[in-house]
């Protein structure tokens, strides 16, 4: 349950909400049989894409313990655990049961806009108290705090407990660097989406996908035809996605998907404030690419 040593197709699972904005069960369960349906390799819990920063605690423990009994495949469970206070990830950590999980994911420090050695220093002590593998998430565009490649490096080399990089700087000479520069034991896994063919094509091993719930089996094709060096058909997968992918980001995240998996019949379109729903011209679109791309 717990190999990730194969990598491929992860997925940033939504969490939905019902119409009148609780967390949705029903489509939750729906969601995680429609990934495994489709063929993706590894399920992550609580990323951004989750809503995490509007849930409750305990509303957080009762998605993460919904996604545990829906995940009738076994697929390996990636649960996100980061912040901007090292010392409340670290208390985190030490109630954390990790027995469920192949790993946790870490975002770099927000708001806080600390330098490279604070964020070294942020990640060593996560790693150093952390049960489980630690898989570094580096997002500039809402963290506004960049792990350097020169960082991340050293990061990897300090402990095999770091065992990836969710990659979503969208900076393909910092991602080379690091690809260049990697330990064996370490991965490098592409945070973006449309990004993610040519990242592979450098050597990276997988990826943590927003549409890749939507689009699952197209997406996950996409990523082990790449890996096996069915460059050509993996291409045109990829540009058969290509505009689909860029309209589910035009409006925020994970707007586009709830939209898209809404017109799928799976769950609710509906966000929590100060996130809102796809507008209606961004609907018709969305629908219009997903008929384009054959997912409808």
């Amino acid at each position: 349950m717990k190999n990730l040593k194969n990598w491929g197709t992860g997925v940033a699972l939504v969490t939905p909400f019902t119409s009148s904005g609780t967390v949705d069960k029903e489509g939750l369960f729906k969601l995680v049989e429609h990934c495994t349906q489709g063929g993706v390799d590894f399920l992550v819990a609580m990323g951004t894409t989750a809503e995490s920063a509007t849930l409750s605690k305990s509303e957080k423990e009762e998605v993460v313990g919904w996604i545990i009994e829906a995940n009738t495949a076994k697929l390996p469970i990636v649960l996100g655990l980061g912040g901007n206070n090292t010392a409340a990830v670290i208390e985190e950590l030490s109630n954390l049961n990790s027995e469920p999980f192949a790993a946790i994911l870490s975002v770099a420090p927000y708001y806080n806009k600390p330098s490279q050695e604070g964020i070294f220093q942020h990640f060593k002590a996560i790693i150093d108290h952390s049960p489980l593998p630690v898989i570094l998430y580096n997002v500039p565009g809402r963290t506004v705090s960049n792990i350097s490649a020169e960082t991340c490096l050293r990061l990897a080399h300090y402990s095999k407990k770091v065992i990836a990089v969710k990659e979503a700087s969208g900076n393909v000479t910092q991602i080379s660097r690091i690809l260049n520069g990697k330990p064996a034991h370490f991965e490098v896994l592409s945070g973006d989406d449309n990004l993610t063919f040519p990242m592979l094509c450098m050597g990276a091993q997988g990826v943590i996908s927003v549409s890749g719930q939507l689009a699952c089996k197209a997406f996950s094709s996409m990523v082990e035809k790449t890996r096996m060096g069915h460059i050509e058909e993996a291409r045109s997968i990829h540009f058969r996605l290509f505009e689909l992918t860029e309209l589910l980001f035009a409006e925020g995240n994970p707007a586009g998907v709830k939209s898209g998996l809404s017109h799928l019949g799976i769950l609710n379109s509906g966000v929590r404030l100060p996130l809102v729903e796809a507008t209606d011209s961004l609907s018709a679109q969305l629908v219009a690419a997903m008929r384009s791309a054959n997912l409808m």
